[in-house]
């Protein structure tokens, strides 16, 4: 007796982790970057549902119904963590009565824990603006990154569903081996950005800068999370007198006002970057969209 209740408890268990061999995986993609991720390597055998499209802030989403049903569908939630989707994830977690999904179990991928954040604060003041605590979340932008997460993924895809964990870890291989020889090519054709100073609107592109080796000498934004004023855009462009930036470099989802004004009167262009996959027309998967938005910072910099 003892014996056949352990083994149901076992088989009651694998039944919450592991998906029969003949359905199709639900997952949920926090960002467009981890749903085209997850696209490259489970293929056909998984159904993407993306909770934010790449003219949102991530940082400010609506807890809609939409979304709780998506999540509570579930197999597996794919979204960056460090606090980037604290706003409104841990709503749809709850109200999505899944267990499947909770943090903790293996339904749950959060990206950031299988890199090196930057920007860690020394200590949290939050008079400094929208800080976050674990570092910049910001980490799909350096293509270094993606690659790290997409070992991590394609191992807790097979995890989850152990039946296609061979095809997963194929997949992996093939999206491997295009990822590195593009990044070859990317970091060869950016040669030209090395150097080069640029003002933010917001910290977004800390780690794509951090890789090309751009220099960030300010921000629009006073403090993060907080619009321009004017009277720190008229800060900014004192400080281009004895510290000039080539360009302006916002976010497609950044409204463009600020931009502009700045840009206008240092008489420096504004470069307009998409934050993500389908930021933009050119922006269709990973791989476009790296190739477009070195396209626009080399057309910037002429």
């Amino acid at each position: 007796m003892r014996n056949r209740l352990i083994r149901f408890v076992l088989i009651a268990v694998l039944a919450t982790c592991a998906i029969p061999a003949w359905a199709t995986l639900n997952v949920f993609a926090c960002e467009p970057e981890w749903g085209a991720l997850v696209t490259d390597l489970a293929g056909d055998n998984a159904k993407v549902y993306v909770g934010t499209t790449a003219m949102q802030d991530v940082h400010h989403i609506q807890a809609r119904p939409s979304l709780i049903a998506a999540v509570r569908r579930a197999d597996l939630i794919v979204c960056t963590g460090a606090e980037l989707e604290v706003g409104w994830l841990p709503v749809l977690l709850r109200q999505s009565g899944n267990d499947r999904i909770q943090r903790g179990r293996p339904g749950n991928f959060e990206a950031s824990r299988y890199v090196r954040m930057l920007e860690v604060p020394s200590r949290l003041d939050r008079a400094q603006g929208d800080v976050h605590p674990m570092g910049n979340p910001h980490i799909h932008t350096d293509p270094r990154n993606i690659a790290r997460v997409a070992d991590a993924l394609a191992g807790r895809l097979g995890e989850i569903d152990p039946q296609n964990a061979a095809t997963y870890q194929s997949r992996l291989a093939d999206f491997s081996a295009r990822w590195n020889k593009a990044m070859a090519r990317w970091q060869s054709r950016s040669a030209p950005l090395r150097g080069l100073p640029v003002i933010e609107y917001h910290k977004a592109f800390t780690y794509l800068f951090a890789w090309l080796s751009i220099q960030s000498t300010g921000f629009l934004e006073p403090k993060p999370g907080v619009d321009p004023t004017t009277g720190h855009l008229t800060e900014l462009l004192a400080q281009q007198k004895s510290k000039p930036a080539r360009m302006v470099v916002r976010a497609s989802y950044n409204g463009p006002r600020a931009a502009d004004w700045f840009g206008e009167r240092a008489e420096i262009p504004v470069v307009v970057l998409p934050f993500t996959v389908g930021g933009d027309a050119a922006s269709k998967d990973l791989f476009s969209w790296y190739d477009d938005m070195i396209d626009l910072m080399l057309k910037g910099a002429k």
